[in-house]
């Protein structure tokens, strides 16, 4: 019994971190929050990018041309997605709303990359145009 007991109020603790944490970002007034938020959702959004980018790296495993150009391609994408967000927030440098809107706009192009790599994982069988073996 104690042990359930211990349980549920672990259950309900981080419930209701994970709730107090949505719900701060949503309700977010000052810019330390926000910008937190932001960093948050950028992070999301690059630990989903690496769980696609190893599983577009597991199905061409066979193919090592098709594994550099993924490499090429992915260090090439990187620094456009930096250089891009350097360029989109470059009238907030030197504010402190500048991290947020680096790390907003690097989240929504990390997304855009996600968006990219799902249709590559998830291509019909014989479809010519996509560069990513299905993984059955």
């Amino acid at each position: 019994m104690l042990r359930f007991a211990a349980v549920a109020l672990t259950t309900i603790l981080f419930s209701s971190t994970a709730f107090a944490s949505s719900t701060e970002c949503e309700d977010a007034q000052d810019q330390t929050t926000m910008t937190k938020c932001a960093n948050d959702e950028l992070s999301k959004a690059d630990k989903q990018l690496n769980t696609n980018y190893k599983e577009i790296e597991k199905r061409l495993a066979d193919d090592d041309e098709a594994k550099r150009l993924l490499v090429t391609s992915q260090r090439a994408w990187v620094k456009f997605r930096d250089a891009e967000c350097n360029f989109s927030s470059s009238a907030t440098v030197g504010g402190s709303i500048h991290p947020m809107m680096l790390a907003s706009c690097r989240a929504q192009l990390t997304e855009d990359r996600n968006k990219q790599f799902m249709n590559y994982l998830n291509c019909a069988e014989g479809d010519l145009t996509c560069p990513v073996p299905s993984g059955g």
